[in-house]
């Protein structure tokens, strides 16, 4: 009697994951996506993770369904004279920027998380001890994949209520690390701040994106922690001793950087 098959599945962050995977391994074109063979691929999936009883959220449905309207939109028959005198828009093109957004994301996050990996190979475990305060509790591992996830749930929050984008602001990374030293020099000794808070204090995309880059810039330098006091818990920003310091020699160079 032959013995039962193995099914292995995937998991991934999100349906941009899944996504991205597909068109990754299969290299196709981001800019010119096959929506018809894509849609097919990734209902074949949720139908698989339905058959060995994976929940998926309901990201993954809402993007079926997306998928769906996409495709249906692109084999309705176009008039030619309509097309010459207002062109539709590429129904993907909104799919095509989300991907590429999540994956400027993903792919900073994870060089980043390289570079703090190798830093912290330096240095060995037991000695690390005697740089921690006594009274400093424990806290969760929190990776910079979470910080890309909270900025990412911000960005999607900030769809359903108006951003007031104004004509001449031009905010760069550098003015985002100044606001940053201005925030966490108000803040108590060991006193952590929501980043989603930050995110959502800012009133354009620009801003959140500028943000979001800063923080990365701290966390990479050690001169900010990404905290998490519960299982699940919104993430946090805390300043670590060397902040002050590695602001005023790094405020240089990051903005010849970013220039």
């Amino acid at each position: 009697m032959a013995s039962p098959l193995n099914f292995h599945l995937e998991q991934y962050d999100g349906p941009l994951d899944l996504l991205l995977d597909l068109i990754r391994k299969q290299q196709i074109n981001i800019y010119d996506i096959p929506i018809a063979s894509i849609t097919q691929q990734y209902l074949e999936y949720m139908q698989r993770a339905l058959e060995l009883d994976i929940e998926l959220s309901s990201e993954f449905v809402y993007m079926a369904a997306t998928l769906i309207h996409i495709k249906s939109r692109m084999l309705l028959p176009k008039d030619p004279e309509l097309e010459k005198i207002s062109p539709e828009d590429d129904p993907r093109q909104e799919l095509v920027d989300r991907l590429l957004e999540h994956e400027r994301f993903k792919n900073a996050a994870e060089m980043l998380q390289q570079k703090r990996m190798v830093e912290d190979a330096s240095w060995s475990n037991p000695q690390m001890a005697h740089f921690l305060a006594d009274s400093e509790e424990p806290e969760l591992a929190v990776s910079l994949f979470d910080l890309v996830k909270t900025l990412q749930t911000v960005l999607e929050r900030a769809k359903s209520r108006p951003l007031y984008e104004v004509g001449k602001e031009d905010f760069t990374v550098p003015d985002m690390i100044r606001y940053l030293e201005r925030v966490f020099g108000e803040l108590a000794s060991g006193e952590s701040v929501p980043a989603a808070e930050l995110f959502e204090r800012q009133t354009s995309r620009r801003a959140m994106i500028c943000l979001f880059l800063a923080m990365l810039e701290l966390v990479r330098r050690n001169a900010l922690a990404l905290t998490q006091k519960d299982a699940f818990g919104e993430i946090g920003l805390k300043k670590q001793r060397a902040f002050d310091e590695v602001v005023g020699q790094s405020l240089v160079a990051i903005d010849e950087e970013y220039s």
